[in-house]
């Protein structure tokens, strides 16, 4: 089998060592980095020894010491998990769908002078992330020598992640599964920049989500996924992210908002912030529900029966939450809102993510309508709160997620979890096991407080560090994102001409108490004739 390195990188390397190993002179620096180089040493030299059986499964032998029996690995189920990350369809292809899912969501709902940035900023937030993962946030989350609330630097930069068992099933080898994981642990500070948009800077918020990561993210998944983490061990049920990805996400952009306070006019009635693009409102629904049986479905790590449940429970909750989400907006005013029905959609795929593998389609039914009306009332609260929330993440994914893991307390079945033919739990009320409710209740209440209060504090320390300032300036603001930070425009000068020509927000610069901020494309601009000027 080929090596992984060439011989001379490999020789430099080992060579390296040995420097380090001679020039340290401090005992404890030279064991430590030492320890580490020669472990990234064996790691890139390390082949796995794998073989094929009869039936075709992969039998690998992932102890070099032999103490361990080899692990047998279904290609289907392997394939399973890597479909669903690109399309959703099947696990890891289906996942990868979520972040431009939301980028077109939240773009959609934003002004046109914004919109460019929040798709560009979904891609980068998710680069960020992602790089993250494999640097230490794989190991902080599903290290096996961690903590029950963090893990530790064991699988350093993916050392020692391969073909060993998985911390999620012993199904699928580590890497695969630590590949998955990314994109759970990428798409959350995607969902996250909502709150922050219109207002903050962009380089700030890249800082931020490879913080928010390993501080934020990382020990919560710890706790409820990997085997040591103490919701895990309390009992918490919490099938694909609800509380990890969910209540996280939509209390960070919370704490983000109230951090940066509203924005520029927010609240005035000459400033009423309206959906710049359903087309992508809706777009960027559609992509999000596709991505999610990988999300849900995946979630199972293996291709069989219950798998194909959850992605059941997940489509049922959905077109249910939308549908009620819809009908309820029309109630007030008299109108099928498309806006609406996509808002529906996505409480009720927030609202499944916790149950799906645990619940029967009539339950999903049921968690789809209570999430949506839930849901639909807590876009109440920013007005309660006096805090700006553009895109209403609270509501949909904090309360949204809150009440899919309180949900799954209630309507947990055993009978749905042996679909698999392996797993086995005590199940929810609907088991008689009164017990799961009040677990429920303690793990999310346990990751919205700390998510909050940990947020608050890094944004805070962000803020102060020089040159990374959170917010934008005025003139940055009322010119738009796009326009200030990326000097780019979403729809070429459509948005400068709606947004900064001629709107009631800037009558002071047509009564020429000041200028705007020059630039060549709002001079282009101006030289139009005022007739052909839309005003928003």
């Amino acid at each position: 089998m080929a090596s992984l390195f060439t011989p001379p990188a490999g020789a430099c390397l080992a060579l390296v060592v040995q420097l380090v190993e001679m020039a340290s002179n401090a005992t404890l620096g030279r064991s430590f980095v030492s320890t580490k180089l020669t472990q990234v040493y064996l790691s890139l030299h390390f082949q796995p020894n794998v073989s094929y059986d009869a039936s075709g499964d992969l039998i690998a032998n992932w102890d070099p010491t032999g103490a361990n029996p080899p692990a047998v690995y279904n290609l289907g189920d392997m394939s399973w998990i890597l479909d669903s990350f690109a399309s959703r369809f099947d696990p890891v292809s289906l996942a990868s769908l979520r972040a431009p899912g939301v980028a077109f969501l939240y773009s959609g709902l934003l002004r046109r002078k914004n919109a460019l940035s929040m798709l560009m900023l979904a891609l980068a937030v998710y680069s960020v992330a992602t790089i993250q993962w494999m640097f230490w946030g794989y190991s902080l989350a599903f290290s096996s020598t961690g903590s029950k609330f963090i893990g530790d630097l064991k699988h350093f930069g993916l050392i020692d992640v391969l073909d060993a068992p998985s911390a999620g099933s012993s199904k699928i080898p580590a890497l695969l599964y630590a590949f998955y994981q990314s994109m759970f642990a990428a798409v959350t500070p995607v969902i996250i920049i909502g709150g922050c948009a219109e207002r903050a800077r962009i380089l700030p918020i890249l800082v931020f989500t490879f913080i928010w990561g390993t501080l934020v993210y990382d020990p919560i998944a710890c706790w409820v996924w990997a085997p040591n983490g103490w919701a895990f061990q309390l009992g918490v049920l919490d099938f694909a992210g609800g509380g990890p990805v969910h209540m996280t996400s939509g209390t960070a952009a919370v704490a983000w908002a109230v951090y940066l306070g509203k924005r520029r006019g927010y609240g005035t009635p000459k400033l009423a912030y309206r959906p710049h693009s359903v087309s992508h409102v809706i777009l960027g629904t559609t992509l999000l529900w596709f991505g999610w049986f990988g999300f849900n479905g995946g979630s199972e790590l293996a291709g069989n029966l219950r798998a194909v449940q959850a992605a059941m429970a997940t489509n049922l909750a959905t077109a249910m939450a939308g549908l009620t989400w819809m009908f309820m907006d029309y109630f007030y005013t008299g109108k099928y809102s498309a806006v609406s029905l996509c808002s529906g959609i996505l409480a009720g795929l927030v609202g499944i993510t916790p149950a799906a593998g645990y619940v029967g389609s009539p339950a999903a039914l049921a968690i789809g309508f209570v999430t949506a009306i839930v849901a639909n009332f807590a876009t109440g609260l920013k007005v309660l709160g006096r805090f700006d929330d553009p895109v209403d993440s609270f509501a949909l994914h904090t309360v949204g997620g809150f009440t899919g893991s309180i949900l799954t307390g209630l309507f947990a079945d055993s009978r749905v979890v042996e679909f698999d033919g392996y797993s086995v739990i005590t199940g929810g009320w609907i088991n008689k096991f009164y017990k799961q409710l009040g677990f429920q209740l303690a793990g999310s209440l346990s990751i919205v407080a700390y998510t909050f209060v940990m947020t608050y504090i890094i944004l805070f320390c962000i803020d102060h560090v020089p040159g990374l300032h959170l917010r934008v300036s005025e003139e940055s603001e009322i010119l738009g994102i796009d326009e200030a930070e990326l000097g780019e425009a979403s729809y070429d000068y459509v948005a400068l001409r709606r947004d900064i020509d001629y709107p009631e927000e800037h009558a002071e610069w047509m009564a020429g108490s000041s200028t705007p901020p020059s630039n060549r494309s709002h001079e282009k601009v101006s030289a139009e004739p005022k007739s052909e000027v839309v005003v928003n």
